[in-house]
């Protein structure tokens, strides 16, 4: 499968950049804000399936719950650990489509076994796709051998599990990382000068309950959604490929985001996303 689309401009008009930011970081500030706005993994899967699905709301029966709680707390952790010890030391480069083979095979092997194998699967399928969410963060011009660079992939699986019951009318997308900065600012200071020898220090720990409890929602949305027939018949190879799709496409607006700041300054990219979001999304 392809990998995700370049990120465009929104077809409204949106908002004049601001002095010295060029119109295409202005366009490219666009479409990652109609991706970090408007798009959910539920969306996604909707497309897939060509229909929408009537899952929002649906609750899990407690087993499937208490295995889905289970099997997010240990792909975070299992995510932590990759993130602070060996992204920054891997090539930049990757075999185009192989993360995303290797996601869509994890999740065959979990339709084929069904619910029971996620605590085993899910880990495995979360860190192939950390390492492609790094892919594209070195793309965008992160140094993943900096912790809060290599903690900022790990955001993507919170940015990326807003659900349709979420309310952002408040502000969105930096009001999520807003919610995170703090959090994960410990968790990079502490990983800068003590490593990731100390895995259950409370600052790790709490950028783990965070995000997971963000992942575990729209964790339990694929569940329920692969259960259903229209996307059973589908296969979880499919299912996965739509979930790894999702947060890659997330990665790309955030990095985008994160190397505009780098750019221009935090505060005129911010400005000018909230312009646009009002503008458009």
């Amino acid at each position: 499968m392809s990998s995700e689309p370049a990120l465009r401009p929104a077809a409204e008009p949106v908002p004049a950049a601001p002095p010295g930011m060029p119109d295409g970081d202005r366009a490219a500030l666009a479409g990652a804000a109609k991706v970090l706005e408007g798009s959910t993994l539920l969306g996604r899967l909707s497309s897939l399936a060509g229909r929408p699905l009537e899952i929002v709301g649906r609750a899990l029966p407690a087993t499937a719950a208490a295995l889905v709680g289970r099997a997010s707390t240990l792909a975070m952790k299992a995510a932590l650990k990759v993130a602070l010890t060996t992204l920054g030391k891997e090539e930049g480069r990757r075999i185009p489509g192989l993360d995303m083979a290797a996601v869509a095979a994890s999740g065959a092997v979990g339709g084929a076994f069904g619910l029971v194998t996620l605590p085993l699967e899910l880990p495995v399928s979360t860190v192939l796709m950390l390492r492609a969410i790094a892919a594209v963060a070195r793309e965008e011009g992160e140094d993943l051998s900096d912790p809060a660079a290599a903690l900022a992939c790990l955001e993507v699986f919170a940015l990326g599990s807003r659900t349709e019951a979420d309310d952002f009318s408040a502000g969105g997308y930096f009001a999520m990382r807003s919610a995170m900065a703090r959090t994960v600012a410990e968790a990079a200071r502490l990983a800068a000068t003590r490593g990731f020898a100390d895995g259950g220090a409370p600052a790790f720990v709490r950028v783990l309950a965070q995000i997971g409890a963000r992942f575990g929602m729209v964790v339990s949305q694929k569940v329920a959604a692969g259960a259903m027939p229209i996307l059973g018949a589908i296969g979880g190879a499919a299912v996965n490929a739509a979930f790894i799709e999702h947060f890659r496409s997330v990665a790309r607006a955030h990095f985008t985001v994160r190397r505009l700041e780098r750019e221009h300054g935090p505060e005129p990219v911010r400005e000018l996303y909230g312009e646009i979001r009002n503008a458009v999304v």
